[in-house]
């Protein structure tokens, strides 16, 4: 199998099978356990990680949550393209990829 690549969760962020989805988790820039966290704190902190990150970076949080996984794209807005990814087992991954 080929390194999985950003291009893999914007095109079908739902669609990732768990290799896929492991594999780029692994070879995130910073990853954030936002396991049992609710709003606002999963919100600040990606806030805090983007504005640390270079460009093209990704953040990636994991989190059972499912408010943050619409809240924390919103939240980090311009700096960041956000794409979600679901286990299926409660568990959400939210990618974070830092802007321009």
């Amino acid at each position: 199998m080929s390194q999985p690549t950003w291009d893999d969760v914007v095109d079908m962020p739902d669609e990732l099978d768990d290799e896929t989805a492991d594999a780029l988790f692994e070879n995130a820039t910073e990853v954030q356990d936002m396991t049992g966290e609710v709003c606002p704190y999963p919100q600040v902190e990606a806030k805090k990680s983007i504005a640390g990150l270079d460009d093209g970076d990704v953040l990636v949080q994991e989190t059972d949550h499912v408010p943050s996984t619409e809240n924390v794209p919103k939240a980090v807005g311009d700096d960041a393209a956000a794409k979600v990814w679901k286990s299926g087992d409660g568990r959400y991954r939210i990618f974070l990829r830092k802007e321009e």
